[in-house]
């Protein structure tokens, strides 16, 4: 079967070992699955979120933080029912949700050892936001949480960064189908979020105009309470991206124009989270529920959606 699992539509023949844009083969490989306490806080809360990390990805920015498993294609691999048996020894670490990073490219085998397992807690689709809405489609009723980037509005600065000048509207009709299957956000009462988007978007160093154009599609396409935004400043200089962190002024500018903005649901990260201690630690060789403590990000919450018990 050729794959057209991601907008690159590559059409390789994954299963008889060709390869195509994200550099993996057929079956899932995973490059760490561990509880992570470095997302926002409705979705790391406590006792951490269960996050399984994929290797390859189909976007493949120049400036990726989890180079070391997007880019080789390194990491584990396994069939679905292995998968869906990692899953379980996550869960019973006591994580609040299984955390699925860069899975598109293996929704096949996701979809596969998602279908009918009950764990009892949310899972959540963590992805760049490049994304097919036919393969979205395949995961509806089996994710609860979205968790996507929007990282351009400019076709140009997704051209510079990732090669896909088509990044704005394949983000957009991705997230939008998204929020079709999740509907408005909602929030326990102890801050953990059940179901719902939550848009993350990483401010680069000197492009601000491309984060001003995140944040107005974002306020004009979500109204209160249906969507939560994540303003994230923990951009780190790796070789291939700006060669700088985002300096205060930057950080205090993104601030104001997202308070401006009128969006009131949602994170804005500090600027002190721009470490290289917010890069995950891959252990390609550890057990599957290895406990990694993660620093966590400092994010300060506005959210204010809809509460369940």
């Amino acid at each position: 079967m050729l794959c057209y699992d991601c907008p690159r539509q590559c059409g390789v023949n994954r299963v008889a070992g060709e390869r195509g844009y994200c550099n993996c083969p057929a079956l899932p490989v995973i490059g760490r699955a561990a509880p992570h306490h470095g997302e926002e806080p409705c979705i790391s809360g406590t006792r951490g979120s269960g996050a399984v990390f994929f290797g390859g990805c189909s976007l493949g920015c120049v400036y990726c933080q989890n180079i070391e498993i997007s880019r080789s294609g390194a990491g584990k691999e396994v069939t679905a029912p292995e998968l869906r048996d990692i899953l379980l020894r996550l869960r019973d670490t006591g994580v609040h949700n299984i955390n699925l990073v860069t899975a598109s490219h293996f929704v096949g085998p996701v979809t596969e050892a998602l279908d009918g397992l009950e764990l009892g807690i949310p899972v959540a689709w963590n992805s760049s936001g490049y994304e097919s809405v036919a393969t979205l489609r395949r995961l509806e009723g089996l994710v609860q949480v979205w968790m996507p980037d929007y990282k351009y509005s400019l076709a140009p600065t997704a051209d510079k960064y990732s090669a896909a000048p088509d990044y704005p509207e394949i983000a957009a009709a991705a997230i939008s189908e998204m929020f079709r299957q999740a509907g408005p956000y909602v929030m326990r009462e102890d801050g953990l979020l059940q179901s719902g988007v939550l848009v993350r978007h990483l401010v680069l160093p000197g492009e601000l105009e491309n984060s001003r154009g995140v944040v107005d599609w974002f306020a004009r396409t979500f109204a209160p309470g249906q969507v939560l935004f994540s303003l994230m400043s923990q951009y780190t200089p790796v070789a291939g991206g700006p060669q700088r962190p985002l300096t205060e002024m930057e950080h205090r500018q993104m601030r104001e124009y997202l308070e401006a903005s009128g969006i009131e649901d949602g994170f804005c990260q500090g600027l002190a989270a721009a470490t290289e201690e917010m890069i995950p630690e891959f252990n390609l060789n550890a057990e599957a529920t290895e406990r990694v403590s993660d620093p966590p990000r400092r994010v300060n919450c506005a959210a204010k959606g809809k509460e369940v018990e």
